[in-house]
């Protein structure tokens, strides 16, 4: 994400530096995501933004979340992460969505409606299919280079798609702490009809959440309040901006709807000190049975966001590698 005032550039360089903190503090996982044509999130090109930061870190896994298949082939899909997985062998993960964009007129430059996310299984199938080098849906077509395969692939989903992902019988990242009723629900839905495959034999959940860790909770709140705002931003004018400073946001004059807008993303917002965050932390994974979760965050401030990071690993008790500095 853009923080105001910031260009583009520096918000790529920005993530690509936070990886390398990550990993310095433990963490298994840095998946970067997809949008287009949105002026505060300069994250469009995912996998180039993974070869970025998996060449930039040696041991942190790097994958995506995610790739929105329907904006693109299967068979370049694969492709892109076969070269991911041999030039960074084991450490590569695909991460798939269904999204076809924010806007109207985005949908339209990708080429795509909101009725081609209902495709998404059958582009699942196939590049799943060309993944595994089967060629039953694509006969004579062969990915390379096939040494990079195969990749770990994970759905992220929510309703529909947490079924999805069970019937292709792969792990599911599954978002909405804000709604815990539908977030149940669809962590039951997808563990019922769950069917092995050859990428799993068994169920895996990831919930997907946005964390803080703060000297204060007020301070943790406070840091993912820029996003909220945004989000709110975002739904009631149609663009999501830049991330504001926090003096920005508590000044801001909101409407009744996007009041309710950001106080509901605050909702799902697990803030707090770090007593408080590894508290909120058990009891997500008591009541979801998660077998990982996946942290968002953001924040105006990077130092703010570093902090929260070093914070959420102590809490988490993450050990970086024998005589790592998490330091850039």
């Amino acid at each position: 994400m853009l923080r105001e005032g910031q260009t583009a550039a520096q918000a790529l360089r920005d993530t690509v530096s936070l990886a390398r903190y990550a990993e310095g503090l433990g963490f298994h996982r840095f998946w970067v995501s997809e949008h287009h044509g949105v002026p505060g999130i300069a994250g469009s090109a995912p996998t180039v933004l993974a070869a970025a930061v998996a060449g930039a870190t040696s041991r942190i896994r790097v994958g995506t979340g995610g790739v929105m298949l329907p904006n693109h082939r299967p068979l370049v899909v694969a492709e892109q992460f076969a070269v991911l997985g041999s030039l960074f062998p084991g450490r590569i993960d695909m991460g798939l969505g269904r999204s076809v964009g924010f806007t109207r007129a985005v949908q339209e430059a990708l080429g795509h409606t909101v009725r081609d996310a209902d495709d998404f299984p059958e582009q699942l199938a196939e590049l799943l299919d060309l993944m595994r080098g089967e060629g039953e849906r694509r006969p004579g077509v062969l990915v390379q280079p096939a040494d990079g395969l195969p990749v770990p692939p994970f759905v992220l989903a929510l309703g529909a798609g947490a079924r999805i992902a069970a019937e292709a019988g792969l792990p599911v990242v599954v978002g909405g702490v804000h709604d815990r009723a539908r977030l149940l629900a669809a962590v039951a839905e997808y563990r019922d009809a769950f069917k092995p495959s050859p990428w799993r034999d068994e169920p895996y959940v990831v919930v997907a959440a946005p964390v803080a860790v703060g000297t204060t909770a007020e301070e943790a709140r406070e840091m993912l309040a820029a996003e909220s705002w945004s989000l709110a931003r975002a739904r009631t004018l149609g663009a999501f901006p830049p991330l504001a400073p926090p003096e920005a946001v508590r000044a801001a004059p909101m409407t009744a709807r996007q009041r309710s807008l950001f106080e509901q993303a605050r909702a799902g917002h697990l803030a707090g000190t770090e007593d408080e965050a590894r508290e909120a932390l058990h009891e997500l994974v008591a009541a979801t049975g998660a077998d990982e979760v996946l942290v968002t965050a953001s924040a105006h401030n990077p130092a703010l966001l570093r902090a929260s990071l070093a914070g959420l690993a102590r809490v988490a008790g993450l050990a970086g590698p024998p005589g790592a500095d998490p330091t850039d």
